[in-house]
Order: structure tokens, then C-alpha cells, then sequence
């Protein structure tokens, strides 16, 4: 048996973890999954609460679809399934954190969304990448108080990043092995295996230049700094996740099928989803659980100037950059017409990027203002900037395609454009924040179309 290599239906994991979001976990993850693919491993990857970006990178990395595990806006049914399902036939799985390893939100045990929940959870242990320029001991007590922050949540070794020399190094390392925690990698400052970044973290993954050659020097790079047999060694079989603490192995992926109130339903038998660099932000899970429950997708460009197929039940305009592509899509007339002609007899909902486009104009970051599908009344403006950010349950007003009047979603917002008129369409739905802090009405809805800047990841049973 290959080292690494796992027996049938024991999946081994780890969490890649970090004191904060731009410590390297993204581009130590992406090294670490090709270079143990290059080493023959079945190796699948999962990030830890909502992001649309790095898991395209990840599929990248292994070919595989990633995951996204969200222990705030997923029942435990659902994490647990999600993670079943990514971890069948693999020889590990590598989940990487959102943000520091233990940032999430003040909920009940086990339900914050950080990373640390899925540690503690499923028995996963933590590799964590330090950041340490300009440290040295310092670093020490930084992971001191990682290791010591959560009994249930183990530090299983450290990677160093952005180690300035050998001398650097010489005066990092005894001060965290003195602690019982393995150094088991040191990777030197390179400006060249940074990730470039966009107002809403990293640039996609497809507009990416040379993505392959970068991910294969990001391997290079794991594979002369990093001990992969120390990391393979640190992996975990994975927990059933059953309570707070880690029980028996997870079971096979076919004995848990979650309950439908876990799973956005698919909200049409045939569902046209808008695709490309304009829109692209959809999560992996839905997708999969709409294929699962026997819709068909029909994948459409609205940048190529192509409508939606005119014999789908829905149209699904998914968050993206529209900003950036403002002048062509109010040029696309193909797209435009289609768009508004499906919406006179079926249900067409837009989310985040979607929304903009849905309403009757968006003001670029240049200030020039472009029409848009007037399918609803509102304007956005990315010119006059605010950031949104934050975790967001929906209690629906009205059946749409994310569910029915009084479902309750969770999900999020992140966005950094602004209503600069909200129209005078009725709301889609009634907000809340993840302390259930209300935040008003959200959303618009007329005739057959619906939209809101909330992305939707699951249902919530209440």
C-alpha cells in the first residue's frame, strides 16, 4: 500500500490553518494538493465557511470538485454528508481554513463557522502556517497560544512562511519545537507565488494567467520546503462528527442522505444558470444537490451574448463581477432580450451580481452608468462603494426559486457596491444577522423575478 494510502472507507484529514486571513494558507494548500497528487494520492480539498474563489482552486489543483463546510449555515446532517462525500475513495482531505483557524461568529457549540469547528468536531488536526516576517521568538508564543487556545482542537505540526534566511529559520524554529509542536516545513519569502487579489480576496482561478504553471510551482515549492511525509503523518481518520467531540469514523458516503429541509431544493427540473467571468458564483453543494435530486443544468454565457434556454423551468443569475463587465452586458442584446422574455412566463432570480443586473441600471467603478435587464426597479452603484460583509439568515416573504414563503436561509453577503436606489418593488425577504439581529427587508420581487444581494448556501430548520 502506497504510504498515505488509506483502507476503503477511511478517509484521513487535516485542517491548513493560520492566524489570519494573508498568512499563505491558499497558496500552501494549492503546493500541498498537487504535490501529493504527484505522488499518486487520490487527494480531495474543502474550505472551512463561504467562499466562492479558493475552491476553484482547489479543483484546480486536484481535479476534483471542491467543497465548501460551513458549520454556521449548514444543519450538521448536511456538513456531515458534504464532508462523507468528499472524503469517499480519498486517500486525504485537506480542508483550508477561511480566515484565522478559530474567527467565526458567537453561536451555539459547534455552529461559529470557523474552522476550529470542524477540527474539534470531526478530530481533524491543524497544520498551521506562520506568517513571520518581521518575528522571530515571538512566533513561539504565537503558536503557544494556538496550541494551548482549545484542548479539543490539536496544533499537529507548523509550516513557516516568509522566512527571510537560514538565520531566520535557525531562530524561529527551536523557539516552536521547544513546545512540543514538529516544524515541518519552512518556505522562503517569494513574491512570485503570491496569489493576486481583487476587492473580494483572490482573482479567479480561470482568469489566472498560466494558473497550471503557477500551481506547479507552488508544488515545487511545497515539495523543497515541505516534509510531506511529516504532513501525511499528521492526517487523522475522520471522525463521525456525532456531539462536540470526535466519535467513530465517518461512515461511507452512501449512508448519509440528508434530509431534503438541509438542501437548497432545486427550484426547476430544467435550470439555466448564467456562467462566466461576469458570473460565477455558485457553491459546489448546490449544484451537486440539485444534480442529485434529477435537475438537468443548462450553462449559458450572458458575456457571449447568449439567453437563457427558452426551454428551462428557471433562470439563475449567480453573483460574480458584473462591475467589470458593465458596457458588455448592456450591449448584449441577445442576452437581454432573453432575459426578459424568459421573465414573462418563468422564474428568473439573480443573486449579488445577478441582483445588479436585474435592476434598471449599474454605475461602474468609473461612474458611468450602464442599463441593465429593468426586470426590477433598483440601481447599484459600485462607483459609491460600501463593504457588506457578514453571515445573513432570509426568512422568504414569497415562493422564489431559493425556497417558499417562510423558508428560512442562511447564507451571507459580501459586496462592496450600494443600492443608490432601492426601487419600489416589494422585498423578497426579511433579514436577520447571524446574532438574529434584525436587519430589514431585503431584496426585490415582481411578477416572476426575484433577487437579493444574500447568497444562499443552505436551509435552516426552525
Amino acid at each position: 500500500m502506497r504510504q498515505g494510502v488509506n483502507p476503503p472507507g477511511q478517509p484521513r484529514g487535516l485542517i491548513v490553518g493560520a492566524a489570519r486571513s494573508g498568512s499563505g494558507k491558499t497558496s500552501v494548500t494549492i503546493g500541498l494538493l498537487r504535490a501529493l497528487k504527484r505522488r499518486g494520492l487520490n487527494v480531495r480539498a474543502a474550505k472551512s465557511g463561504p467562499d466562492y474563489i479558493d475552491p476553484e482552486f482547489h479543483r484546480a489543483a486536484t481535479g476534483h470538485s471542491g467543497v465548501n463546510l460551513d458549520s454556521w449555515a449548514m444543519e450538521p446532517v448536511l456538513l456531515r454528508d458534504l464532508l462523507a462525500r468528499q472524503g469517499a475513495g480519498a486517500d486525504v482531505v485537506i480542508v483550508e481554513s477561511a480566515m484565522g483557524l478559530f474567527d467565526g461568529v458567537d453561536a451555539a457549540p459547534g455552529r461559529s463557522g470557523a474552522a476550529a469547528d470542524l477540527a474539534r468536531i470531526y478530530g481533524l488536526p491543524t497544520l498551521l502556517v506562520l506568517d513571520i516576517s518581521g518575528q522571530s521568538q515571538t512566533a513561539g508564543a504565537i503558536a503557544h497560544g494556538f496550541a494551548t487556545h482549545d484542548p479539543a482542537v490539536r496544533i499537529g505540526g507548523v509550516v513557516l512562511n516568509q522566512v527571510a534566511s537560514e538565520r531566520h529559520e535557525a531562530v524561529v524554529r527551536p523557539a516552536i519545537e521547544r513546545l512540543g509542536l514538529p516544524v515541518v516545513g519552512a518556505i522562503r519569502r517569494n513574491p512570485e507565488i503570491s496569489l493576486p487579489e481583487r476587492h473580494l480576496g483572490l482573482v479567479q482561478a480561470g482568469e489566472h494567467a498560466a494558473l497550471e504553471a503557477f500551481i506547479d510551482q507552488m508544488a515545487d515549492v511545497v515539495e523543497a520546503s515541505v516534509d510531506l511525509d511529516a504532513v501525511l503523518a499528521l492526517a487523522a481518520p475522520i471522525a463521525a462528527g456525532q456531539g462536540e467531540a470526535p466519535s467513530s469514523s465517518l461512515p461511507p458516503a452512501s449512508s448519509w442522505l440528508p434530509p431534503p429541509s438541509s438542501w437548497l431544493p432545486p427550484p426547476g427540473q430544467r435550470i439555466a444558470i448564467a456562467r462566466d467571468a461576469a458570473f460565477s458564483f455558485i457553491y459546489p453543494h448546490v449544484l451537486q444537490g440539485w444534480r442529485d435530486a434529477g435537475a438537468e443544468i443548462a450553462l449559458f454565457s450572458p458575456l457571449a451574448d447568449e439567453a437563457p434556454d427558452a426551454a428551462s423551468d428557471v433562470c439563475w443569475l449567480p453573483g460574480g463581477y458584473p462591475e467589470l463587465h458593465a458596457g458588455q452586458l448592456a450591449a448584449a442584446s441577445r442576452f437581454m432580450d432573453g432575459l426578459r422574455r424568459f421573465a414573462e412566463t418563468h422564474p428568473v432570480h439573480g443573486e449579488c451580481g445577478g441582483y445588479m443586473v436585474l435592476g434598471a441600471a449599474l454605475e461602474n467603478a468609473e461612474g458611468v452608468t450602464h442599463p441593465m435587464a429593468g426586470l426590477l426597479g433598483h440601481v447599484t452603484s459600485y462607483a459609491k462603494r460600501r463593504m457588506n460583509l457578514g453571515y445573513r439568515e432570509a426568512r422568504l416573504l414569497a415562493d422564489s426559486p431559493v425556497g417558499a414563503a417562510g423558508d428560512v436561509i442562511r447564507g451571507h453577503e459580501f459586496h462592496y457596491s450600494r443600492l443608490v436606489s432601492a426601487g419600489d418593488d416589494a422585498p423578497l425577504a426579511q433579514l436577520a444577522d447571524s446574532q438574529g439581529r434584525d436587519l430589514g427587508p431585503s431584496g426585490g420581487r415582481r411578477g416572476h423575478v426575484t433577487g437579493c444581494y444574500f447568497h444562499a448556501i443552505a436551509r435552516h430548520s426552525v
